[in-house]
């Protein structure tokens, strides 16, 4: 499983290497970071990608390989590139 959390900014000019702290005199590249919210009794296949911002609700579980773009409700069954909602879980299994 790979959790990606940082994200990098569409303008040129905050992607450049060109910033830096005058008080310092040291580079820097501006990144930005999105929490990931993984709910309580889920289970993550192999291999999966989860992006920045996205939520997976509790009792969820993501197939192997999945990449995982958006939002996931709770007791859900998601797979696939972009992750989709196959079916929900509902009761004991």
């Amino acid at each position: 499983m790979q959790i990606y959390t940082a994200t990098h900014p569409i303008e040129l000019e905050d992607r450049l290497v060109e910033n830096w702290n005058p008080e310092t005199g040291e580079y820097f590249c501006n990144t930005y970071a999105l929490p990931i919210t993984i709910g309580d009794g889920c289970w993550i296949g192999g291999g999966v990608i989860i992006l920045p911002g996205v939520s997976i609700g509790a009792g969820s579980v993501i197939g192997a390989g999945s990449v995982v773009t958006k939002d996931i409700p709770e007791n859900s069954v998601a797979v696939g590139n972009p992750c989709r909602v196959i079916r929900k879980i509902n009761g004991v299994q």
